[in-house]
């Protein structure tokens, strides 16, 4: 069997013991299976799984959460049905501290806050709209933000969504302070990035193992790209 295209621990693999594997996403990758039929990272990782455990079978992997697939940053697997039920509960339930780092054209006003807007999902078209005021079926959405500094002619914010809706942090930040994040063309920004990611990093998160109950806190490092070489001199992160 030929070793699968990833991943290097400490890089992708943030973390792995018998019932968690935490993985640094890549932007562009599909957290889960979807109509498009491209390889996901769930089966990115049950192929990882069966390579360096030698499984005759398939390898279980239970994905309890997901980013955006343009989205970069840490990914919690289940490697057993424990693990899953309880990750999914804890998920469920904001049991957990999320952080992501954003990239912003321009600095938000004011530079410190917090957002609650109502969150409807348009699925036909994928896109999520936010209302100030309670609107029908909407989801009541949360998050915190601060402005950490300039990253050369861009901006970086610390964001800690309270909620887990779909496309949150992209739409609050684009509506709520009219600041979309670097490369998001469907929430505003007016360029797409090379790549066709968008400068949303899944950066920081804090929770309680679902079986050892062990408090742990995953960081991951922030991707190989330039738009990101401002942000990774900023807090002295060193590339590659």
């Amino acid at each position: 069997m030929n070793r699968p295209n990833l991943w290097a621990e400490g890089r992708e693999i943030i973390f792995e013991d018998n019932h968690l594997l935490v993985i640094n996403k890549p932007a562009g990758i599909l957290v889960q299976g979807d109509e498009t039929g491209d390889e996901p990272l769930s089966k990115k990782a049950e192929e990882y799984l069966k390579f360096k455990y030698k499984k005759p079978g398939a390898a279980f992997v239970g994905v309890a959460h997901r980013i955006d697939r343009p989205v970069s940053g840490i990914v919690v697997l289940a490697k057993t049905s424990k693990a899953l039920s309880r990750l999914n509960e804890m998920f469920r339930d904001s049991q957990m501290q999320k952080t992501y780092w954003a990239l912003t054209g321009k600095p938000p006003v004011p530079e410190q806050g917090k957002l609650v807007h109502w969150l409807v999902k348009d699925p036909m078209r994928n896109v999520t709209k936010a209302y100030t005021d309670k609107h029908g079926q909407g989801q009541r959405s949360e998050l915190s933000y601060e402005l950490l500094g300039p990253a050369a002619n861009r901006y970086l914010l610390q964001v800690n969504p309270v909620t887990g809706r779909p496309h949150q942090i992209r739409v609050q930040l684009a509506t709520g302070l009219g600041t979309p994040i670097v490369g998001d063309v469907k929430y505003g920004f007016l360029n797409p990035l090379p790549d066709v990611s968008i400068a949303l990093h899944a950066r920081q998160l804090e929770l309680q193992h679902p079986v050892t109950k062990e408090a742990m806190t995953f960081v991951a490092p922030l991707p190989d790209a330039p738009h990101w070489d401002a942000a990774r001199a900023f807090y002295n992160e060193p590339a590659g």
